[in-house]
């Protein structure tokens, strides 16, 4: 969720400089040019040219992407670091480097970039290039071949550890680290996304770090804040409040990644672009829905994770309840972030509040030949 509360995950795909375009070509014959003669040429700026700009609307466009309205940095060439913090981590390996890796195959990555793992486990850069090379496939397309892209992308992950996440000295490190590898790449830009895969509790003290000791200094840089977002709303409303005081709202991504999954992003789709089902989704035709959660493996080193937050603050409050949402909302008034958003709100508003003679819960009380 970004600014007014968007989940990074609905965004809208189309840049809005697009979409005036094309209703003003719509309205006005081709481009608009039916009112009148053509508009006369205009030139693009140099440092547009630099950047492949080549027409008005890819000027427009490129415009809207800059950071905060940062004109001036546009064209200009930029290296990237994305840090995970938690790199040791369970979700780091399975999610989030993973993804990384198949943004990188399709080329979807900057030319300039490095992924930095970041933890309290001591570790060497090949040690955790090691640990991420099993984890790595070719999800994209199971046809083709992506050992090269592997090893390409592999030289560009490194590890650095720290005392805690709390640690100013490791933050320090870390931001001495990335200093290394940005100069290496002789770019005038340098910006930093940090991604929190680690527990709530430490979010407030590694956002402090981060604003305190390793922000960019001569680029953005953006935290993601990965769920659950607090035990209940009352902590949830601490943590958003802690995060201001160390960062802008801009700055701040919170993110909820079962958005990403292929199924969830066509929910949308099947329901109101599917001439078949669009209109058979109603109470009167559909008797009961049921969403199953399954999974094939046990705790996995994340015993004490769960120990402390559970299953359901783990995948109820947060994936179960955006896919029912998505599965029960009207139509919005469009794709837009904000709309979609409008919908799912009005969802979980009218939903009666459970109580909890309405729920079977089960509870794990020793392990039998995995450890948790």
């Amino acid at each position: 969720r970004h600014g007014s509360g968007t989940y990074a995950g609905e965004r809208r795909a189309i840049a809005p400089g697009r979409a005036r375009m094309g209703r003003f070509g719509n309205a006005f014959g081709d481009g608009g040019l039916a009112m009148g003669n053509a508009p006369p040429a205009r030139r693009i700026p140099g440092r547009f040219r630099a950047a492949g700009v080549d027409n008005l609307r890819q000027e427009v466009e490129l415009r809207q992407s800059a950071p905060e309205g940062d004109v001036e940095a546009l064209g200009a060439p930029s290296f990237l670091s994305f840090v995970v913090l938690g790199a040791s981590g369970d979700l780091a390996k399975k999610k989030v480097i993973p993804s990384l890796f198949a943004l990188y195959y399709e080329g979807m990555l900057p030319d300039n970039f490095v992924v930095m793992g970041y933890a309290r486990r001591g570790m060497s850069d090949s040690e955790f290039r090691e640990s991420l090379a099993s984890r790595l496939t070719c999800r994209v397309s199971a046809g083709k071949s992506c050992e090269g892209k592997m090893e390409e992308f592999l030289a560009k992950c490194f590890y650095t550890s720290g005392e805690s996440y709390d640690s100013e000295q490791g933050f320090r490190d870390l931001s001495n680290e990335l200093k290394r590898h940005e100069l290496d790449g002789v770019c005038e830009r340098a910006n930093r996304i940090f991604y929190m895969s680690i527990p709530p509790l430490i979010f407030l003290e590694a956002a402090r770090c981060v604003s305190q000791e390793a922000s960019s200094t001569n680029g953005w840089t953006r935290v993601i804040v990965e769920k659950p977002f607090g035990r209940d709303s009352e902590s949830s409303r601490a943590l958003n409040q802690g995060l201001a005081q160390h960062l802008t709202e801009k700055q701040i991504y919170r993110i909820d990644h079962y958005l990403g999954k292929e199924l969830v992003e066509n929910l949308i789709v099947l329901r109101f672009s599917n001439l078949i089902f669009e209109p058979l989704w109603s109470r009167q035709c559909i008797q009961s829905v049921q969403i199953i959660f399954n999974e094939d493996f046990g705790t996995e080193g994340r015993g004490g994770y769960f120990d402390n937050y559970g299953i359901i603050r783990d995948i109820i409050q947060n994936h179960l309840l955006q896919v029912l949402a998505l599965f029960a909302m009207e139509p919005p008034v469009s794709r837009d972030a904000e709309h979609v958003r409008n919908e799912k709100v009005k969802v979980l508003r009218s939903m009666r509040t459970l109580e909890l003679d309405d729920v079977v819960v089960g509870q794990y009380t020793g392990r039998t030949t995995k450890s948790g």
